[in-house]
């Protein structure tokens, strides 16, 4: 059983991310994406971003950890939930914008490509994903979690010939100068 499908690695996690959250990234993905529109996040955990989204948009959260789709639940009855695998994200409707933050370094680089393919499948025309990883090169493993590390050119690398293209692509600091990397992709199918 994985980190995030126990209580406990729930609760580690939890703890760890109070204080931080996407409202940066989302702040810029509203210069781009209209009020009301839909939108998925990839890997909600707790529910911060998804709250922080649900402010001007019409949410769906998931995540492939139960665990946290049950907590979130809880204390939001209403919420649009369901549990998604982003390697191989699966959703039976469409959306304007899918949006994560530091998920998807979680996956191998091809797992991110195919990862990416399949959200575009998941995309009205014309649709945003918006993503933010840690920067750096390599990957490691800690707490049996997989960090894969993406630069500039790394990322554009692993977005060339998925269907997207690049809107934005630059750095941005959470914890240290510089330590992250975002991007905003529009759908070209």
């Amino acid at each position: 059983m994985g980190y995030f499908h126990t209580e406990r690695g729930v609760e580690e996690y939890t703890e760890m991310a109070k204080g931080f959250d996407g409202a940066h990234l989302i702040e810029f993905l509203g210069k781009h994406l209209t009020p009301g529109s839909t939108v998925l996040e990839l890997g909600m955990g707790p529910g911060v971003d998804l709250d922080l989204l649900a402010r001007t948009y019409k949410v769906t959260g998931s995540d492939y950890s139960q665990v946290f789709l049950d907590r979130y639940k809880s204390s939001h009855p209403e919420a649009d939930l369901v549990l998604v695998d982003a390697v191989s994200p699966h959703v039976d409707r469409r959306f304007d914008c899918i949006y994560s933050n530091k998920v998807l370094h979680h996956l191998t680089r091809d797992e991110m490509r195919g990862s990416l393919l399949a959200q575009r499948d998941l995309l009205n025309v014309d649709g945003l994903a918006m993503h933010s990883f840690w920067w750096g090169t390599g990957e490691e493993v800690m707490a049996g979690l997989r960090f894969v590390y993406y630069t500039e050119e790394t990322l554009a690398e692993a977005i060339a010939d998925t269907g997207f293209e690049i809107v934005e692509l630059s750095r941005y600091s959470e914890m240290e100068p510089d330590d992250s990397i975002m991007v905003l992709l529009k759908s070209t199918q």
